[in-house]
């Protein structure tokens, strides 16, 4: 015999972060494995540590991080877990970041900014990552930064089917709070069967972040329930206004939805004192019990992740999920 031949077999092995394990231990669960365990801590001046306990050689590895406050804390883990995988043979690795960090910052809007979510890219890019996975990118352009395959995923159906179970009775116009976000917001009309759209007109003042000068509504809200849709709720100022204009405008009920729950500094407060009647984020990033409120529902994003790595595995099609879309 001229040559050692071994059959092929592959093994799938999950990895997770200290941001938000939970979410690790449920999309363990929907793919009958565990999370392989890790040694993981911190110096006592900051630096990170990361130690894999299992053999990870040959392995097909998913590592698991939400970019959660303090988000460089957890994008530096991530990035050390990438190194720790490719130096210990890790046949493939793949990042899974439900939430991408620095998606904000995916273009220069004046001089002497940086663009950030390319930087960022780049990095898991040069600790080893062969592969992305993300959820509900801030804009689709962010995939083309990652010499790589990119498996964006969408949280759409998921949010869709909870406003249809809870709203599909009463006349609904879908909202863009924005006209960067109206593409969106006419992919969710497709899924609710043509209902009207309509979008926020408003502007900026460019030197102050988070913050909107006016609101304009443009398009049939008067007397109907108003589904307000985004990619991210951050400190809520934007969503909160945008609802105060849809109920100026006549609105019967305000619904707001978004993917990722940021929730930073006053969002709960803002929220919770609004007029809004639901509020409903998926769990891409954690939400504590401290931080949760009455009008405040979340899906469970890990059955979609669990589907997509199964797929990604078994070298399936992760599109088939989406029903064709891209």
């Amino acid at each position: 015999m001229s040559a050692i031949r071994q059959a092929n077999s592959k093994s799938l092995m999950l990895f997770s972060g200290r941001a938000f394990p939970e979410l690790t231990d449920e999309i363990a669960g929907h793919l009958g494995v565990t999370a392989t365990p890790t040694a993981a801590y911190e110096f006592a001046n900051g630096e990170l540590f990361v130690r894999f306990e299992e053999s990870v050689r040959g392995c097909d590895a998913f590592v698991v991080q939400s970019h959660t406050a303090p988000i460089n804390t957890w994008l530096m883990e991530q990035l050390i877990m990438v190194d720790a995988l490719k130096r210990a043979s890790a046949k493939r690795i793949t990042v899974v970041a439900p939430f991408f960090p620095y998606a904000r910052q995916d273009k220069k809007h004046r001089g002497r900014e940086p663009i950030s979510a390319r930087l960022v890219a780049d990095m898991f890019k040069t600790a080893g990552a062969d592969r992305l996975m993300t959820v509900d990118l801030h804009t689709a352009q962010i995939q083309g930064f990652f010499d790589g395959p990119v498996d964006h995923l969408f949280a759409l159906d998921l949010l869709v089917d909870h406003v249809c179970q809870r709203w599909g009775d009463r006349d609904i116009t879908v909202v863009s709070p924005d006209s960067g976000r109206v593409r969106v917001a006419e992919r969710w009309t497709d899924k609710l069967g043509g209902t009207p759209l309509a979008f926020i007109h408003k502007t900026r003042d460019p030197l102050r972040p988070n913050e909107v000068k006016a609101n304009r509504v443009v398009g049939e809200v008067e007397g109907r329930v108003c589904i307000l849709v985004d990619d991210m709720i951050d400190t809520g100022g934007t969503i909160v206004k945008a609802a105060e204009t849809l109920f100026e405008a006549g609105a019967a009920d305000v619904i707001v939805t978004a993917t990722h729950g940021v929730l930073s500094g006053p969002a709960v407060d803002r929220l919770k004192n609004s007029k809004v009647s639901e509020v409903i984020v998926t769990n891409t990033l954690p939400i504590e019990a401290e931080r949760h409120f009455d009008k405040l529902t979340v899906l469970s994003i890990a059955p979609l992740l669990a589907r997509a790595i199964k797929e990604v595995f078994e070298d399936g099609s992760v599109t088939s999920l989406f029903d064709g879309a891209s």
